[in-house]
């Protein structure tokens, strides 16, 4: 049987939409019209705290006005918290989860915290306390987070695959990779699989949403190129096919940096009530 190509886009409804994810969207958009493939609209809104109705509502509003269509019904996260726990729980059953009581603040003042792509890494500090002193933080309502031992995960991962791990990348990473592609997500540090107030983090989330929406092609910008070993990680240890990668070039600002809502960059609503057509947001990040 012949398995139609798929790929996604997938934003957070915790902000108004810019030009930045109109390149993203328009660039998965634009590959599924050329190859025949299934588009479809992910609601990434695990995040509860910042996700909003109303959020959703315009972001939707602006990719019909760009001219987006996509399979119904959409998926939403929020929708299927208990699937990611049966994924968390795959991950406990193969001794890959610990539980992490480190703050923001402490993980900043380590000595030995490294730093990556995106800042201070977590230096592993609670991945080897003795079972009696986690139980005993927990039994006291410390707060903790879940993280993967990521160096025990790609050793479990290649013992499970009986091969080195690779994935596919047909675009072009940030030093321009193109390629079948080695993986290795242990200069990421051990990722945070649940938050400390329990909500399932992107890595886990995404990675089981792509394999339940059937995507062979995920189309994303760079800056989560570095996040992909650890996402084929992932993929192996739950049993998920591998999808192709694509990561696009990003979208930058009048000063350099890449458009970010926290950033205050110009949103799509605000374009269109100046008068701009989704032509002209195509001028503007290069795609006509």
């Amino acid at each position: 049987m012949t398995i139609r190509l798929a790929t996604r886009f997938a934003p957070s409804p915790n902000g108004h939409l810019h030009p930045g994810h109109a390149f993203s969207a328009l660039t998965a958009w634009d590959w599924a019209c050329a190859h025949d493939a299934r588009f479809i609209l992910r609601i990434e809104d695990t995040d509860r705290t910042r996700s909003r109705h109303e959020f959703e509502t315009s972001q939707i509003e602006d990719l019909r006005w760009l001219g987006l269509d996509w399979e119904k019904p959409v998926r939403r996260q929020s929708d299927h918290l208990p699937d990611y726990e049966k994924g968390l729980d795959r991950l406990r059953d193969l001794g890959l989860v610990y539980p992490c009581f480190c703050t923001r603040k402490d993980i900043s003042a380590s000595a030995l915290a490294p730093h990556g792509p995106d800042g201070v890494i977590y230096p592993g500090t609670c991945r080897g306390l003795p079972k009696d002193v986690r139980d005993t933080k927990q039994a006291e309502g410390v707060a903790f987070a879940l993280r993967l031992d990521v160096a025990r995960a790609v050793e479990v991962a290649e013992r499970l695959s009986g091969n080195r791990l690779t994935f596919t990348e047909e675009g072009a990473g940030p030093d321009g990779e193109t390629g079948r592609l080695p993986v290795d997500p242990r200069p990421m540090g051990d990722a945070v699989l649940a938050r400390k107030d329990g909500v399932i983090a992107y890595h886990l989330a995404v990675v089981m949403d792509d394999a339940a929406q059937g995507i062979t092609h995920v189309i994303r910008g760079q800056d989560l190129f570095f996040a992909t070993p650890l996402h084929r990680v992932l993929q192996v240890l739950l049993d998920l096919p591998e999808p192709r990668y694509r990561h696009h070039g990003l979208i930058l600002d009048e000063t350099g940096e890449r458009m970010a809502k926290r950033r205050g960059s110009k949103s799509l609503a605000d374009l269109r009530a100046e008068g701009k057509t989704p032509d002209d947001i195509r001028r503007m990040v290069g795609l006509a």
